[in-house]
């Protein structure tokens, strides 16, 4: 039985995580796409089985998400956001079965005002939908720990299986619970039952679509990790990339709370309340991720957003250790709890308020968010103009030379149109799959492009080239008035005679397949 204080912080706890889910359900139509949600809407329009950059499972759910409540902003963001809530909830669970509820809704309240978590819980990427298969996973390995049976072992296979069709980074819970398992000796006989073994295997077969897909694609997306892994990279080792590595670390969990995990991993050996081997689970499945993506950033450069799901045992961690929550015997002072707390929502708050309302006197040139989310809706009304001023309108094709622009037109040009990516000069995506040369030969094109001069180029493509027009895009800041977000440059062509696809410049780059360069 429960006391009525358990269930008052259980009963917080989902108050919490309600809130939470509502406030970004009202936030996510409020403001347009980012070029890679728009480019995540577009592969929900081309279902299939595997993708050129990730797995298909951010597609598969926004389908389904469109197609219950229509191609706007909100639906698009809809499986992010719920995914935020699952996760949040299966890591309040777990903090509440080994610590407290208390405990439980400490970390629920953490987990809604860091920085890096909200961004997941609202932006339509596959980070989102990882976190949730991640904190799913680890909670059912939990519950596999304290009883070695067969059903939370195939829960946790399960999980980890969808975590890998959301993203490739699910592969780091492997090693982080098999550490697990080897450091904690109460844990470690597990290792020689069928149990977990069956729940791995249930996981490869969840995952199995994907293999399948690069099996009759030249394992094109393994390719594309390995590139950005680094493996073309002739440099070994670099300081180049560590600052920035650590910099956006303590930046999107806020200070105080990446030092109180730094300080959790280093210090903290269990209490008179807080077992060891809870302590030392935690660690591993949080320290194991990140010290492969600490090593990997003296090699190359790590974004911000990968070292996300390594950081969900250590809320539970730092909860259980310094929050008033924890299950220890001693009092005193949880100072930098709460600092912490406050710090990284006062982080936060600002910067969903700012994707809004430019309320923040941050140059534009800084403020990313701005960039980003602003000024699709009227480049798509210009190049909807110029297309129907074309001879053939209902001919014609609209064209970005990259896959952020073609998607951003697809979403917001009336009616939705096909558009195409010309990936000749950039790089591989997912463009490539879908659209090759004799689908528009002879056809007309409308385009834009960010570099000034491509005409130039544009003009091998097509029998003739009109020159170029400039765009320019802006918004209205309340501290800067009309600000300029971009320059584009809007082409008319006409008679495509080839060349859509990515042309490598060195033969030996391991991203290039004969499907996608046509060779």
């Amino acid at each position: 039985m429960h006391s009525t204080k358990e269930w008052n912080c259980l009963k917080a706890t989902w108050l919490v995580i309600l809130l939470a889910f509502i406030a970004r359900v009202l936030l996510a139509g409020q403001f347009q796409l980012a070029p890679d949600e728009a480019n995540y809407w577009q592969w929900s329009r081309y279902l299939d089985l595997g993708y050129h950059d990730h797995p298909p499972l951010i597609a598969w759910t926004i389908r389904l998400a469109t197609s219950l409540f229509g191609q706007v902003e909100f639906a698009v963001r809809l499986p992010t956001i719920l995914a935020g809530a699952i996760g949040s909830i299966y890591l309040s669970l777990l903090a509440g079965r080994w610590f407290s509820y208390r405990c439980g809704f400490h970390v629920a309240l953490l987990s809604q005002v860091v920085l890096l978590f909200n961004g997941c819980a609202l932006i339509a990427t596959p980070d989102g939908l990882l976190l949730a298969c991640w904190a799913g996973a680890m909670y059912h390995a939990s519950r596999a720990m304290e009883r070695n049976r067969i059903l939370p072992w195939l829960l946790t296979g399960f999980w980890f299986g969808m975590g890998l069709l959301a993203k490739y980074t699910m592969l780091l819970f492997l090693p982080s619970l098999f550490l697990a398992m080897l450091v904690v000796r109460e844990y470690r006989n597990h290792l020689t039952t069928g149990a977990p073994w069956a729940g791995l295997i249930l996981g490869l077969i969840v995952f199995s679509p994907v293999v399948y897909w690069n099996s009759r694609h030249e394992w094109a997306t393994f390719r594309h990790v390995l590139f950005q892994g680094g493996i073309d990279d002739s440099t070994l080792f670099t300081f180049r990339y560590i600052g920035d590595f650590l910099g956006s670390q303590i930046l999107l969990l806020s200070p105080v709370v990446f030092f109180l995990i730094v300080f959790a991993w280093i210090f903290s050996k269990g209490t008179a309340r807080v077992r060891k081997q809870d302590v030392s689970f935690l660690k591993a499945m949080s320290l194991t991720g990140f010290l492969i993506f600490f090593l990997l950033a003296f090699h190359v450069r790590i974004y911000g957003n990968w070292p996300a799901p390594v950081y969900l045992a250590a809320l539970v961690l730092i909860a259980a250790l310094y929050s008033p929550g924890r299950s220890t015997l001693d009092g005193g002072s949880y100072f930098w709890w709460k600092t912490g707390v406050v710090t990284a929502g006062l982080m936060t708050l600002p910067v969903l308020v700012q994707v809004v309302w430019p309320v923040l006197p941050i140059p534009l040139h800084l403020d990313r968010t701005a960039r980003e989310v602003n000024g699709w809706k009227e480049l798509a009304a210009i190049v909807d103009t110029r297309l129907q001023a074309m001879p053939h309108p209902e001919k014609t094709f609209v064209f970005g030379l990259t896959y952020q622009y073609a998607s951003e037109l697809a979403f917001y040009m009336p009616g939705q149109p096909r558009t195409v990516s010309i990936n000749r000069w950039t790089r591989p995506n997912v463009y490539d799959f879908w659209f090759s040369d004799d689908m528009l030969l002879g056809q007309d094109g409308v385009g834009v492009y960010s570099y000034k001069g491509m005409d130039r180029h544009l003009a091998t493509l097509f029998d003739r080239v009109e020159p170029a027009e400039e765009i320019r895009l802006y918004r209205i800041s309340g501290w800067y008035g009309k600000q300029l977000i971009r320059t584009l440059y809007l082409v008319r062509c006409y008679g495509f005679r080839g060349g859509l696809r990515w042309l490598p410049e060195r033969k030996d780059d391991i991203r290039a397949t004969r499907e996608q360069t046509g060779s």
